[in-house]
């Protein structure tokens, strides 16, 4: 049994790309990180949402967190339209960093580790952020932002995997194939 241990909807789908039969079981762990580090961050929570979820159901468990980070700041979900305002403004004609950490569990063993990804956005002005915030698309997103949304506009570059802007790196899969999962018959 392969189990998503994530209530995300794009994780959900890029999943379900390659292979149909798992479940979802979302965890129930605070997302709160020890760690500044973006990389040891993403991999602490995607490990502690892994393991709270396999202790419950058991199978082959996946646990992943994405984080934005700038400047060595990490920016999480935002909790009002001014904090997202101010996340956008920040990116704002700048190159981040979106890193996922992955923490896939079975059978006790861990396989862990994370895929960052650089994003470059354009010069954004005050009207384009507010009229984006008025979407309500940022407000459950790290960073402020869904790459697969209309945010898409802002992106003037990425360098490395857009899968894992989007939360759900292409490594994921990768890893899955390697323990034996048939990652490409539908």
């Amino acid at each position: 049994m392969l189990v998503l241990a994530s209530a995300s909807p794009r994780r959900r789908e890029i999943l379900s790309r390659f292979i149909t039969d798992f479940h979802v079981v979302p965890s129930n762990i605070e997302e709160e990180c020890s760690s500044t580090v973006p990389e040891e961050c993403a991999v602490e929570l995607a490990r502690l949402k892994a393991r709270e979820v396999y202790s419950r159901v058991g199978g082959t468990v996946i646990g992943a967190d994405t984080v934005v980070s700038i400047d060595g700041h990490i920016l999480g979900k935002p909790r009002d339209e001014q904090e997202a305002y101010e996340m956008l403004r920040l990116l704002s004609g700048r190159v981040h960093s979106v890193t996922t950490g992955y923490c896939i569990v079975r059978e006790g063993e861990e396989i862990t580790g994370s895929v960052t990804t650089e994003v470059k956005f354009r010069e954004l002005d005050d009207e384009l952020i507010w009229a984006y915030l008025r979407t309500g698309e940022p407000m459950d997103k790290a960073g402020a932002y869904g790459i697969q949304g209309k945010a898409g506009l802002f992106v003037e570059w990425i360098r490395g995997d857009y899968y894992n802007v989007v939360g759900f790196p292409m490594e994921i899969i990768w890893k899955l194939r390697e323990l034996g999962f048939d990652v490409l018959s539908r």
